[in-house]
């Protein structure tokens, strides 16, 4: 079941109507006959609807009912240091897939990437459309937003906005810390989680937030800018799941 997105002026009480690069997608792409069924997220909810009239430039929908709810009962913000190569491309794909609410790209101290502001630009908007992609395929009920790229001390006190705060480390030591990290998040919380670059933090930047946040191992190996961040987040994914529909243990 193919997955789309709407705004609120296209949502009607009983019709949904696509327009624009969805319409042709279903028309020309796909094409969709009359009677195939949809998924459809908009402002008031999440739908199963059926393909009612394929007009020049529109698709007129039938709603059939409520759709399953996709999103976590919490959400997770991911603080991603920016990476070298096509890594946040991956980054940002696996994190919409595993549930994240917004992603923001930091620019740290060791960051092998330095990206000026058009570029920046014009990067963020590749990355948003990644992630656009990413919840269709993934059934989400909300496209996460990609924000601007933010530097390290900005980006830190944005996640200060989250009641709960997370640092991967690869220095700490223990499973102690992670341990409680994770059981002290319950449903309805937000949760930031703050992943390094390929150098690693600073001391300066690691510095700011220890006292402020919670600074966790992910194990005795090192692991990858990339692989911290899946890791991470699926850690904190299967708690929120947890805590909606019970132990899986």
């Amino acid at each position: 079941m193919h997955q789309f997105f709407v705004t609120g002026e296209q949502e009607g009480r009983d019709f949904i109507t696509i327009t624009g690069q969805d319409a042709h997608h279903i028309k020309h792409v796909l094409r969709m006959k009359p009677g195939e069924v949809v998924r459809v997220s908009g402002e008031c909810g999440s739908y199963t609807c059926s393909v009612l009239e394929l007009g020049e430039d529109f698709v007129q929908l039938d709603i059939l009912g409520e759709a399953n709810e996709t999103e976590l009962s919490g959400r997770i913000y991911l603080f991603q240091a920016i990476p070298k190569g096509a890594r946040m491309e991956s980054i940002i794909e696996k994190a919409v897939e595993l549930g994240v609410y917004e992603i923001i790209p930091v620019a740290m101290k060791y960051c092998v990437v330095r990206l000026d502001e058009k570029k920046a630009k014009e990067k963020v908007r590749r990355w948003q459309a990644i992630a656009e992609s990413a919840a269709k395929q993934s059934k989400r009920s909300r496209i996460p937003k990609v924000h601007s790229v933010m530097p390290f001390l900005d980006a830190a006190d944005y996640a200060m906005e989250c009641k709960r705060r997370i640092v991967p480390y690869e220095n700490e030591q223990g499973m102690e810390g992670a341990g409680k990290a994770l059981l002290d998040i319950q449903k309805g919380d937000s949760v930031s989680v703050m992943i390094g670059p390929e150098g690693g933090f600073a001391p300066e930047e690691l510095e700011a937030v220890r006292s402020r946040m919670q600074v966790i191992s992910l194990g005795r190996r090192i692991l990858r800018t990339d692989t911290a961040a899946f890791t991470a987040m699926s850690l904190i994914m299967m708690r929120f799941e947890e805590l909606e529909n019970g132990s899986i243990f």
